[in-house]
């Protein structure tokens, strides 16, 4: 998977919102907000020319106290919101 460009991480009144930028994205209109992990997550995948469920779900078994079963099931719901969401290809 891949993230689209255009799509940078904003803190607004304490709250982390994905903000579609850019010509690119110029019809998006959906408001996407993000939890701490989830925002920690998008940052670490955001630059990078792929990355698969099993790249989300290291990064959290790594730095959160969580079993890999949890961090795999995990990782795969949120890549299946981000996909529907349009912020991520396959």
């Amino acid at each position: 998977m891949k993230a689209k460009s255009g799509f940078n991480l904003r803190d607004i009144c304490g709250t982390t919102i994905l903000v579609a930028e850019g010509v690119e994205n110029i019809d998006f209109n959906n408001i996407i907000s993000m939890n701490e992990t989830s925002a920690y997550l998008w940052r670490a995948i955001q630059n990078k020319q792929d990355f698969t469920v099993k790249d989300l779900a290291d990064l959290l078994v790594k730095d959160y106290d969580v079993d890999e079963a949890t961090a795999l099931a995990d990782s795969e719901k949120l890549s299946g919101q981000w996909l529907k969401a349009g912020i991520i290809t396959k």
